[in-house]
């Protein structure tokens, strides 16, 4: 991943780059495996020894809030980030804990801030849970 393309993500949000949030973003956009905060840190704490798990956690929760990533949420115990921001579906695996993009499927594209029936929209996710195609072919 090119470091213009992410300072180009994080200004375009209105976040300031810094050398971690640099490195957080980076790993986001080079890594689709729609990581944990655990997966960021293991992934750049060798790299970057000063970085704690509550700066990958904060930090992930800014990009989430100005939109620089999504936050999913696949249960209580399971939140993961995805570094891809256009509108698109996942899919979780509950036998392998894998969450894949569905970019066939129809997502409702709400424009920010849409209303119906009085309640007011912020955001839209949609994924499906079940059983992946390369745990299906394993058994």
């Amino acid at each position: 991943m090119r470091k213009t393309e992410i300072i180009e993500r994080l200004t375009a949000h209105g976040i300031k780059p810094s050398l971690q949030r640099m490195a957080i973003m980076g790993y986001l956009m080079s890594h689709r495996i729609h990581p944990t905060i655990e997966d960021v840190y293991t992934g750049l704490c060798k790299d970057i020894p000063t970085l704690s798990r509550t700066t990958v956690y904060n930090t992930l929760r800014m990009f989430a809030e100005q939109g620089a990533a999504t936050m999913i949420t696949i249960d209580d115990h399971r939140i993961c980030y995805d570094g891809e921001t256009q509108p698109h579906a996942h899919f979780f695996c509950r036998q392998c804990g894998k969450v894949y993009d569905l970019y066939t499927e129809h997502v409702p594209l709400l424009p920010p801030q849409s209303e119906t029936e009085g309640h007011l929209i912020s955001e839209v996710q949609l994924y499906y849970k079940g059983v992946c195609a390369k745990c299906r072919g394993a058994n």
